[in-house]
């Protein structure tokens, strides 16, 4: 970990998955030994995918969401013609966000930064929430694969959750958002044995993995048990 701090390099977090695996670990280290380096690098690396890499960034401010890498950037497009935003990929940078704030100290440089976007994720995806609860894979395009999705929804959960548990987020506003939500999985997703059922398999956009069931056995599952149980824990903290 330490080289990170000796290399000029910013970009090797270039596709927003990486941001979910690089962050988390820079904080603690931050932390453990009580070195803000950590904090700096982990926000310029931050920075450089959210507004360089592409050319413009994976981040569009304007939608509030994340284009999994350049790949996918504008003038990429769902086939509605929509920016392509895939489900998980934004779960992953919600919660890496809620995972970074929970462990950087309240006085940490840049956290200010982290706060504003997990608000503005939280935004947007309260704007694209399925009626039944879930998201979609393509969370602007519910004809491209359409229909509920298991690990997406999950992370949307937790980071909203986290949210609401650290008074950044209205209580008001988004608790019916993630009760919908993890009411929906409890009740659509889970089976008696603990399996989940309507999770994307391995990928990095709608297509992959496909078509989902509720008893599909995806290529690879860790991460969408993974997920969930973020997801339980955070709503657990909930006071209701």
């Amino acid at each position: 970990m330490q080289k990170f701090l000796v290399t000029p390099q910013n970009g090797d977090w270039d596709w927003i998955d990486a941001i979910q695996m690089g962050m988390p670990v820079f904080a603690k280290m931050g932390v453990l030994e009580q070195d803000d380096r950590y904090f700096e690098k982990m926000y310029q690396m931050y920075m450089e995918s959210r507004n360089v890499i592409g050319g413009k960034g994976l981040y569009n401010p304007e939608d509030g969401l994340w284009w999994r890498d350049a790949d996918f950037d504008s003038p990429y497009t769902e086939p509605n013609g929509e920016d392509s935003y895939w489900s998980r990929g934004n779960g992953w940078v919600i919660a890496a966000l809620a995972k970074t704030l929970a462990i950087i100290p309240a006085d940490a440089p840049h956290r200010e930064q982290y706060v504003e976007d997990l608000q503005a994720m939280a935004e947007a995806l309260k704007k694209v929430q399925r009626p039944d609860g879930f998201w979609n894979v393509s969370l602007h395009d519910p004809t491209h694969f359409g229909g509920k999705e298991t690990s997406g929804t999950a992370l949307f959960v937790y980071g909203i959750a986290y949210g609401i548990n650290n008074d950044l987020l209205d209580r008001e506003t988004y608790l019916p958002v993630i009760t919908k939500a993890w009411n929906a999985m409890i009740s659509d997703s889970l089976h008696e044995n603990g399996f989940l059922g309507w999770l994307q398999s391995t990928g990095k956009e709608p297509k992959d993995g496909q078509p989902l069931s509720y008893d599909k056995q995806p290529d690879f599952e860790d991460y969408g048990l993974g997920c969930f149980l973020l997801a339980g824990a955070e709503m657990y903290r909930l006071e209701f």
